[in-house]
């Protein structure tokens, strides 16, 4: 076990803080995470054996027991299980002889779920080791079935099942860019890092990732704060932890953009004064990994990276790139930077903010992908330019991540300010009952509120957009994001850990027909007590789409009512059935209740 360890270990230096980096190439290397391996790696790298244990089993895509060699998960987002998701996973399990959750006898494959893969442009997807494949169908279900049975290597696969395309529907200045790479970093050396403090003041950028923070001001309070120990250093941290469900423009940004992403992420380091820039990738995007680490090499060969950037002597930035294991809860700046530490993800207490107290202890910026672009574009174009963009509280412009009962999926950009009517319009959704924005953690608009416009001052979003027709069923929906939250729980605090798996036993109830008005009661006081008392924005958004689809589509919950009054979730008398069929004994006695006895009692 040594011997295949020590080269992870010092390819990492022998750094506990990259523990999940050495984790995931064992992994790599064992196909699982062996106890064995763990009690290796927590001596190699002398930290307790109950931390390394403790991370290895926070992140879903971390194994501590075999998985399949074809492991095999469905993306389970709502968009996908409109698409037939479940019943292609029916059909694979079925096809395989496998039970899903469960490895088959020989090894060969496990079935199982995963929360959104970040192809909702272009499903039903899922990933096979680790890998994406998008438009399944039920002959391609087979062809993936027969593929599996022969035990034929992924890399033979045939190559049209890895497509992922862009579907870009909509440009305007973001998309539209086609510059040289380094423009923005060269445009930001002639300003000065003052005077590029100026521009993004001018611009009134807020962050693209959700809660719209004003960039100049993170970035400000990292150049002026004073650091940790004795040697200063800075961080920037791009967070491409896109795992909100219904989100997919970052993975477009990296895959077709990305000089402009690392250009984003230099003129942040130029400008607060760091000398070293994080990218924390979501593992569902580990297949953009080999092009980013080539963009990375190409820009150090150019002089866009390393030292003396631009041959500008003293001006020096590097970009390494971390990636994730399977945790919503990272994309939390602080739990991402806790993630990057090599520890679980939970949410630190604040203050003290990352731009004081962030990566290692040091002041760190933590950006968006979109919100880096756009630093880019200030650069070259100037703060005036951008705030003449979108509205005068949402400056610029804004991606949307489109998908559900639309004609045409995909990344749509607009200015600020624009209606939802006029976005439903564009992307061809002429039956829409109700529009999700900024994925479950957002807002459910109905279509008394499609007069309503996309900016801070409004609808705020992250970028996710889906739509849903007339014909679905708004209670399923907020049943899937419910069962999302308590997946997505990170634990850390009772309420969240506790209140998201009551919430989703609620909407079970109510689903199988055993649901009154008092777990509706229920359902308002534990969104109240989340809201209230989570740890962080997590707990405290969880409730959100249940909240606004039992105030906006209630007659999808009253109709599964079965009374005013309380009803239990077990039926002991009806879970005892199979017994009784087994036995051979139906008669009085063998049922519980007056009523079920009399039924038991009836010829």
């Amino acid at each position: 076990m040594d011997e295949l360890l020590q080269p992870i270990i010092d390819r990492h230096g022998g750094d506990p803080g990259q523990l999940l980096q050495i984790l995931l190439a064992v992994q790599d290397a064992l196909a699982y995470l062996p106890a064995a391996a763990l009690t290796a790696i927590a001596r190699a790298l002398k930290l307790p054996r109950a931390r390394v244990e403790g991370v290895a089993g926070f992140y879903s895509f971390l194994h501590l027991a075999p998985v399949g060699r074809y492991r095999v998960l469905f993306s389970d987002n709502i968009t996908d299980r409109m698409l037939g998701s479940a019943e292609l996973m029916d059909r694979l399990c079925n096809r395989l002889w496998i039970e899903r959750g469960k490895v088959s006898e020989e090894g060969l494959v496990s079935v199982d779920t995963t929360s959104c893969t970040g192809m909702c442009d272009q499903g039903p997807a899922l990933l096979v080791n680790g890998r994406a494949l998008t438009r399944l169908s039920a002959e391609r279900i087979d062809r993936i079935s027969e593929l599996i049975r022969a035990k034929v290597p992924l890399a033979d696969w045939p190559e049209e099942y890895f497509r992922v395309d862009d579907n870009l529907r909509r440009r305007d200045a973001l998309l539209n860019v086609s510059w040289p790479a380094g423009e923005a970093m060269r445009a930001a050396i002639a300003r000065g890092a003052e005077a590029m403090l100026a521009e993004m003041k001018a611009s009134n950028l807020r962050g693209r990732g959700g809660a719209g923070f004003t960039t100049q001001v993170k970035w400000e309070s990292a150049r002026r704060a004073e650091g940790q120990g004795e040697h200063l250093s800075r961080y920037v941290v791009c967070n491409a932890d896109e795992g909100e469900p219904g989100t997919f423009k970052d993975r477009v940004l990296l895959s077709s953009y990305a000089d402009l992403v690392f250009d984003g992420m230099s003129v942040a380091g130029l400008t607060i004064g760091a000398g070293k820039g994080l990218l924390y990738l979501r593992s569902e995007y580990a297949y953009l990994l080999p092009a980013l680490r080539a963009n990375l090499a190409r820009r150090r060969q150019s002089g866009l990276l390393g030292q003396s950037l631009c041959g500008q002597a003293g001006r020096d930035f590097e970009i390494d790139i971390h990636l994730g294991a399977g945790a919503y809860v990272c994309g939390e700046e602080s739990a991402l930077l806790e993630s990057l530490e090599g520890k679980r993800g939970v949410p630190r207490i604040r203050p003290p903010f990352p731009v004081s107290v962030g990566y290692r202890g040091q002041p760190t910026v933590v950006n968006n992908v979109e919100t880096l672009c756009k630093a880019a574009l200030i650069a070259v174009h100037g703060g005036a330019w951008f705030a003449g963009l979108g509205t005068k509280q949402s400056t610029g412009t804004k991606l949307l991540s489109i998908s559900g009962d639309v004609e045409t999926p995909g990344i749509y950009e607009y200015p600020f300010g624009v209606s939802v009517a006029q976005v439903l319009k564009d992307c061809g959704a002429g039956n829409a009952q109700a529009v999700q924005v900024s994925g479950p953690s957002g807002i459910c608009l109905g279509m008394h509120e499609f007069s309503r416009h996309i900016a801070f001052e409004d609808v705020p979003t992250a970028g996710a957009f889906m739509v849903f027709g007339a014909h679905r069923d708004m209670f399923e929906v907020a049943r899937n994001f419910a069962h999302f939250f308590a997946h997505e729980s990170c634990g850390f605090c009772t309420p969240c850990r506790v209140g998201t798996a009551l919430v989703a036993n609620c909407m079970d109830k109510i689903a199988d027909g055993r649901g009154s008005q008092y777990d509706i009661n229920e359902i308002f006081k534990i969104h109240r007590l989340l809201h209230a008392a989570s740890h962080c924005g997590l707990g405290q958004s969880a409730c959100n789409p249940v909240f606004d689809t039992l105030n906006k589509f209630r007659p999808a919950y009253e109709r599964r009512l079965r009374s005013l009054d309380f009803v239990p979730a077990f039926d002991l008398d009806q879970a005892l059935d199979a017994a009784r069929q087994m036995t051979g004994r139906d008669d009085a006695a063998a049922h519980f209740g007056l009523a079920a006895r009399m039924k038991g009692c009836a010829p």
